[in-house]
C-alpha cells in the first residue's frame, strides 16, 4: 500500500530541529510564525519565562482583507513590530516554524524588519 505524505508531520519535524538550536530570552525573544491556509499568526515569545510578549495575526481588526496572501503577511509583520516597539523589544530571533523561508513567511519577516525589528 502506498502511504500518503504527511506534510504537517514533516514541518513539525523541521520545527523541532530548528527549536533545538534557537531559544528566546528576555533580552532577545523569539519571533514565531504559524501559517495556515487562510491566515498567518506571529508571536514574540520569551522561552525562559514561558510567556508570550506580543502577538499579531490576520484575524486582528487592524489587518483588513483576505488573510492568506503575501500582502496580509507583510501587514502582520509590521503590526507585530509596532506592538514590539511599544514594549521596547528591538532584537528578536526569527523562528520560521519549520516552513520554507519563502512567500508569506518571508513577507512577514520583511514587514517586521520594515517595522523596526532586527534579526
Amino acid at each position: 500500500m502506498v502511504k500518503k505524505f504527511d506534510s504537517n508531520a514533516a514541518r513539525l519535524k523541521r520545527h523541532k530541529r530548528v527549536r533545538a538550536k534557537i531559544s528566546g530570552t528576555p533580552e532577545m525573544p523569539r519571533l514565531n510564525v504559524f501559517r495556515s491556509a487562510k491566515n498567518i499568526y506571529a508571536q514574540i515569545i520569551d522561552d525562559v519565562n514561558g510567556v508570550t510578549l506580543v502577538s499579531a495575526s490576520t484575524l486582528d481588526k487592524e489587518v483588513e482583507g483576505y488573510g492568506g496572501n503575501v500582502e496580509a503577511a507583510a501587514a502582520v509583520g509590521k503590526l507585530v513590530a509596532e506592538r514590539a516597539k511599544s514594549k521596547e523589544i528591538e532584537n528578536v530571533v526569527f523562528d520560521r516554524g519549520g516552513y520554507l523561508y519563502h512567500g508569506r513567511v518571508a513577507a512577514l519577516a520583511a514587514g517586521a524588519r520594515e517595522g523596526g525589528l532586527q534579526f
